[in-house]
Formats: structure tokens, C-alpha cells, sequence
């Protein structure tokens, strides 16, 4: 299913990649391939996120995980690094997920915090532990409390970072001191991304390592520059960071991955389907994400 991508070589910008559906809500293996090399060709994305909640995970069986794993593994594979997101809000499933993943080739796994059930800090940390003990692979944590209603803290992930193969978090709290305690105080090596696209410079500067993003299905290229610029050239990271602000805001102005899904759409992709819960976005809020998209779009042509 390609090279195997060592957690160095995940690289510095990857996209939680969505779902796409055919008309019937049957997921669109196809065009799932095609996606994933839009957004490595075209989006210059080092990796991306199979099956994360962007990529509506909560509502795709085991089997539809599996299958598009190994679809965007057998298109992008070999040039990309191709996370598996394994995680639920049940530990035995996710280690299911996470073996089965391994043996499809994925490169790494990422673990969300279990949603809905709220296991506290020591369930937090027997359920990761138990999910990396049952892959070889290397680990992502995701710490994201707006939607998992539970946050991980900072003593807590650093016990699980002494783990061979936990070897980085998405950081999507929202939480800029926490997040710099953890970039502080993780031992060497550890990496840190970004799981907030708007916050992402803010991260760099605390000393993040890069992004796993949703608007770099629409702003790839030029998250990436920001990324590999901020060293160097903070002044043009921010001048980035400036005229991207507006297409992030659009890239939530309804729930993800509605807004993302829309605007690939309109640019000639199969991806106006969702799966319920989730709808299409209102005509009033489409005009809205369009208006941002194009306002960034602008911007990043400006300069």
C-alpha cells in the first residue's frame, strides 16, 4: 500500500479529508481518490486524515473506514502520509480499528478523545493506552473539548506521551496556554499540531510543529507556505495568516465539513452529499461561506 511514513516524515501540514458520497449516500470510493490527490497535487498537503470526524467518521460503518482507507492509500500512498482516524467512544472498537488499520497500511492512527460518555482524565488515559497498545503504529492524540465535552489535560497527555508509539497530539482545546504548556513541557521529539486552523500562526510561534486542517481543502498551498515561512519570514507567515482568516471563517460559518463540502461543489467535485444529522447548507448560508471563500481567495491573489 506504498511506503511506509515514519511520525517524522508525517510532515507539517495534513488535511482531515472528507467523506464523499454518491447521490444515494453510498460513500464515493472514486471520487474519494480523487479528493485525495486534489489535495496532495494540487493542495500540497504532506498527509492526510481518513475517516476523521470531518470525514463524517461517527456515521461510516467499520467496513466504509477500511475500504477508504485503503482507497486513498492506494492513490496517494506512496507520496503522502495516510493517518487513519481509529477513534470512538468505544475502546474496543478502537482498537479494532486501529489493527485493522495497521494491516491496510496506514501510516498512523489518530485517537480522538471518546465523545459523549465523559470517562474522566483516568478513562482518558486507559482508553488511549489501550488504543496504542494495540498497533504498532504510530499514535495521534486529538484533543478537541468543544466537541468530545471533555478536555485532556496537560498531566494526562504527558503520561501518555512516555508511550513509545504516542508521538503527537492534534490540539484543537482552543486553549493557547495549555497548548504551550504542552509544547513546554513534551518530551523531545513530541509533536504538536494545530487542530484549530485559526490558530495555527499562534501555535507556530508557542513552537507547534504544523496543522492537521480543514480549510487546506480549499487554501492548501498557502497554509503551507505559512508554515515553512514562519522561521524565516514571520512577516509574510502573518500577511498569510491575514488573508486566510476570512476562508476559515467560512470554512465553519455552518458544521464542518457542510461549508467545505459545499465550496468543492461548486468547483466541479462530488461532495454535496452528506449523512444526516447533517444537511446541506441554507441558501443564505452558502452565499455567506462563498463570500469568505472569495474574500481569502482575493487576498491570497493580492499579494
Amino acid at each position: 500500500m506504498g511506503k511506509f511514513f515514519a511520525p517524522k516524515d508525517w510532515g507539517r501540514l495534513l488535511t482531515a479529508m472528507i467523506t464523499p458520497f454518491h447521490t444515494d449516500g453510498t460513500v464515493n470510493y472514486a471520487e474519494a481518490k480523487r479528493v485525495a490527490r486534489y489535495l496532495v497535487d494540487e493542495q500540497k498537503n504532506d498527509g492526510l486524515v481518513v475517516a476523521g470526524t470531518t470525514g463524517e467518521s461517527p456515521t461510516l460503518s467499520h467496513t466504509e473506514k477500511l475500504t477508504l482507507l485503503e482507497a486513498v492509500l492506494s492513490e496517494v500512498g506512496d507520496r503522502a502520509a495516510v493517518v487513519f482516524g481509529a477513534g470512538t467512544y468505544n475502546t474496543l472498537e478502537s482498537m479494532e480499528l486501529a489493527q485493522e488499520g495497521e494491516k491496510a497500511g496506514a501510516h498512523g492512527v489518530m485517537v480522538v478523545n471518546p465523545y459523549y460518555n465523559k470517562p474522566g482524565q483516568a478513562g482518558l488515559k486507559a482508553h488511549f493506552q489501550a488504543v496504542a497498545g494495540a498497533t504498532t503504529l504510530p499514535v495521534m492524540l486529538y484533543n478537541i473539548q468543544p466537541r468530545a465535552a471533555i478536555n485532556l489535560e496537560t498531566s494526562t497527555l504527558l503520561e501518555l506521551a512516555q508511550i513509545e508509539n504516542v508521538v503527537a497530539v492534534k490540539e484543537a482545546s482552543g486553549n493557547l496556554s495549555q497548548i504551550s504548556d504542552v509544547i513546554r513541557l513534551a518530551p523531545e521529539g513530541f509533536r504538536v499540531y494545530s487542530g484549530d486552523d485559526g490558530l495555527t500562526l499562534a501555535i507556530l510561534a508557542l513552537g507547534g510543529h504544523g496543522l492537521v486542517s480543514v480549510a487546506a481543502h480549499l487554501f492548501g498551498g498557502s497554509l503551507k507556505t505559512m508554515i515553512e515561512s514562519f522561521e524565516t519570514d514571520p512577516a509574510k507567515a502573518r500577511a498569510i495568516h491575514h488573508a486566510v482568516t476570512p476562508g476559515i471563517t467560512g470554512c465553519f460559518h455552518a458544521p464542518n465539513p457542510v461549508p467545505v463540502k459545499t465550496v468543492l461543489s461548486g468547483r466541479g467535485f462530488e461532495t454535496a452529499t452528506l449523512r444526516l444529522p447533517l444537511v446541506p447548507a441554507s441558501e443564505s448560508e452558502k452565499s455567506r461561506i462563498l463570500e469568505l471563500v472569495e474574500q481569502s481567495d482575493a487576498a491570497l491573489k493580492a499579494r
